[in-house]
């Protein structure tokens, strides 16, 4: 039901053709035994994924993106029960056809905190980022082992040199100005980012836009979206923290890092936002104040700065 998808090109073509997007997975749910649940589109993520009925979640992986769904399969199934937040139990995962792969997990309850964020209150929210911190703590904490063979990068002292060879050219293409681009190759030579660091496990987007809360009590209900997920520096994931989580507040940067049991050393968390796969400089910046020195260093404090332990 569902074409091979390998190119940009025939991905927009297919992901955003709803009709043909349907089809697929009513098709895949009638395999599954859930032909007579009513299949609901998510608006957001990169990956097309419907909710079926009210218990299930079907997550579908074009062809360019079927480790992905290999990926994130393994995870969820590796830390289900293991966390203070719940993530999706995998009901089924496998290939469907052309290349397509899919992930049945349970439906996780609750409202997507990013879209309650602006009404919460501040005790709630410090109350939040404590949890997420304690999180993202019991996270880093487990071994990693087991995913080995499906979680990259692999030699993180090579990864980081892939990406310290393209971080200007990246920030470039996404239209940072000459005054920021030019500092970065001195900036990130002077930040000594371990090229071999205690093996964490890492989600790697840790952002409002994958917890859920329950609307009610505004407690944590639910992570997910692990399908980016690696293994490496427990640091890289206070990108996402800084930037999606506290947003360069300091005071609830340092309730998360208090929770969490150390703080990140903000130059090491800059740099990683330079270097993160996704990284889009000027996107942040729009989002987050910025100093008016203009300087990296002057940044790394005003979006990553906060009183706690010793840095990880």
């Amino acid at each position: 039901m569902l074409p091979v998808v390998e190119t940009d090109e025939q991905w927009d073509a297919t992901v955003k053709d709803e009709k043909l997007m349907r089809a697929g997975a009513a098709d895949l749910c009638a395999r599954l035994g859930l032909g007579d649940a009513p299949l609901t589109r998510f608006p957001d993520g990169s990956q097309p994924v419907y909710a079926v009925g009210d218990d299930h979640v079907l997550k579908l992986f074009p062809t360019a993106a079927a480790q992905d769904g290999v990926t994130e399969a393994r995870v969820l199934s590796q830390l289900h029960g293991l966390l203070p937040v719940p993530t999706p139990r995998v009901d089924d995962s496998g290939p469907y056809e052309n290349g397509w792969r899919y992930v049945l997990m349970s439906r996780l309850r609750g409202e997507n905190l990013a879209q309650v964020w602006d009404r919460v209150p501040r005790p709630d929210r410090e109350r939040l980022v404590t949890e997420i911190g304690e999180a993202l703590a019991v996270l880093h904490s487990l071994d990693p082992a087991p995913l080995e063979d499906v979680l990259g990068p692999g030699d993180w002292g090579a990864f980081l040199d892939r990406q310290r060879a393209n971080a200007v050219a990246r920030q470039r293409g996404h239209g940072l100005p000459d005054a920021w681009l030019e500092q970065i190759p001195d900036y990130l030579a002077a930040v000594p980012l371990p090229r071999a660091p205690r093996r964490s496990l890492l989600h790697t987007e840790v952002m409002r836009q994958h917890f859920l809360v329950d609307p009610d009590s505004l407690r944590l209900t639910g992570l997910f979206d692990f399908e980016p997920a690696m293994i490496g520096d427990a640091a890289y994931d206070f990108v996402g923290v800084g930037v999606f989580v506290t947003g360069a507040d300091p005071h609830l940067l340092a309730r998360l890092t208090t929770a969490y049991g150390n703080t990140v050393d903000p130059d090491h968390a800059l740099a990683y936002t330079l270097l993160h796969v996704y990284s889009n400089l000027p996107w942040y910046l729009r989002e987050l104040r910025a100093p008016a020195e203009g300087a990296l260093t002057q940044l790394a404090h005003a979006w990553f700065g906060a009183a706690g332990s010793p840095s990880v």
